[in-house]
Order: structure tokens, then C-alpha cells, then sequence
């Protein structure tokens, strides 16, 4: 019976936690490190406090075609790129540290953030994107105008190709967050909904009636 390295053990159990902390899927986790399902899903326990989510992975290939994922996943890529050429990370680290700078790349610049805002490109849909890129599905295609790398799909004409930046569509940014954080603006202070109190006038009758009231008697002639 052959012994694993404690080493090693401690390694992949320091790298499931980066990556859980960072929003992965157990089925990424089983993919990236050889630790079983159940040790995978107590340490996700003990990492975020709830259980891990089921389901199926996003497997489509077209979602990182839209404007904005497109843009974002393009970002993702080219750090990913630089990481795994220029530094003595392996994949899975460079995994980590290119979607960690992703992040601070895509938070920088942003006049109002959320602390509960979730990114565009979640860290499974990262490593979807590289596994597309392994497989051959995908490619990076240069727009001929800024001379950027985007993600187009794999065999696609490079001749003409203009990225999203260069040339958005019509209703770029009109998002259903951008929606909500104009709405936010647009919605008045409870001091300024509030009109001005007028006072509160009595109808007709009823001022005709005080008047009369009001009024002294005529005296009564006696014959």
C-alpha cells in the first residue's frame, strides 16, 4: 500500500481552501487536487459555513461570447497567460493567482462598489475557460484596431475581427444592475418626497356656518 506525502496532502488541502474561498465548485476541487468528495465537502464546511452547492457545472461556450463576459473572460485569459509563461507557478496555482488579479483588475476604476456584488466571471467559469482552451473549442482572435487578444471561438476568421470594446453593441452597460443602481439614484430622500404641509381648510359650508354663528343677533322689535 503506497503512502501519500503529507506534504503533498497538506499542499492540495492549502490549495482547495484558496480556491473555495475564491467561489469553486466541489466538482473543480476534485478535478484540481485528489482529495476525496467527503474531506472536499468538510473542509468547504469548515471554509464558508454552509454546505456546497449541487448541480451541474456552465458548460456553454457561447456565454463568454456576450459583450461583457467576453471582455472580462478575455482579461482573465491574457493574465492567465503571462502567469503560467513568466513565473515558476504550476496551472492550478496560476489558476489562482490570475483570478485573483482578475478581480483587483476588474474592481479598480468602479465609482461605487458592493460588498455583495459578484463578479462577471465567477472563479468556475474561469476554469471552464481553460478547459475550453485545452480542448480546443476556443482561441484568442486579435481585434484590428487596439490590437487586443479576445475569446472567439476556436477556427473563426482572424481577418477583420473587431473586439467588443472597439465596437459595443447598442445597448452595451444597460444591465439589470445598472438598471437597479440608477434606480437607487433616482429614488428621492423621504425628507424631499414628502410635500410641504399645507394648512388644512375647513369646507364651505362649514365656514359659512361659523359665521354665522359669529355674527351678533338683530334685536327683535316689539310693537
Amino acid at each position: 500500500m503506497a503512502t501519500k506525502s503529507v506534504a503533498k496532502e497538506a499542499q492540495e488541502i492549502g490549495l482547495a481552501s484558496e480556491m473555495i474561498e475564491l467561489g469553486a465548485r466541489l466538482q473543480v476541487l476534485q478535478a484540481e487536487t485528489s482529495l476525496s468528495y467527503d474531506r472536499l465537502a468538510r473542509l468547504y464546511r469548515e471554509v464558508k459555513g454552509c454546505s456546497p452547492p449541487k448541480g451541474m457545472l456552465p458548460f456553454s461556450v457561447d456565454w463568454f461570447m456576450t459583450w461583457l463576459p467576453n471582455i472580462h473572460s478575455s482579461l482573465f485569459y491574457s493574465i492567465y497567460q503571462y502567469m503560467v509563461a513568466h513565473t515558476p507557478c504550476d496551472k492550478s496555482q496560476a489558476l489562482v493567482e490570475a483570478y485573483r488579479l482578475y478581480l483587483e483588475q476588474s474592481a479598480a476604476g468602479r465609482v461605487e462598489t458592493v460588498p455583495d456584488d459578484e463578479p462577471v466571471l465567477s472563479f468556475t467559469r474561469a476554469w471552464m475557460l481553460l478547459r475550453f482552451f485545452d480542448s480546443g473549442l476556443l482561441q484568442l482572435s486579435q481585434c484590428e484596431r487596439c490590437k487586443g487578444g479576445f475569446v472567439a471561438h476556436a477556427h473563426d476568421p482572424e481577418a477583420g475581427f473587431i473586439c467588443a470594446i472597439c465596437r459595443p453593441p447598442p445597448r452595451a452597460g444597460k444591465t439589470r444592475a445598472s438598471k437597479a443602481r440608477s434606480g437607487r439614484k433616482a429614488e428621492p430622500s423621504p425628507k424631499q418626497a414628502q410635500p410641504a404641509s399645507e394648512p388644512v381648510r375647513a369646507p364651505r359650508r362649514a365656514q359659512t356656518a361659523s359665521k354665522r354663528q359669529l355674527e351678533p343677533d338683530e334685536p327683535v322689535q316689539v310693537d
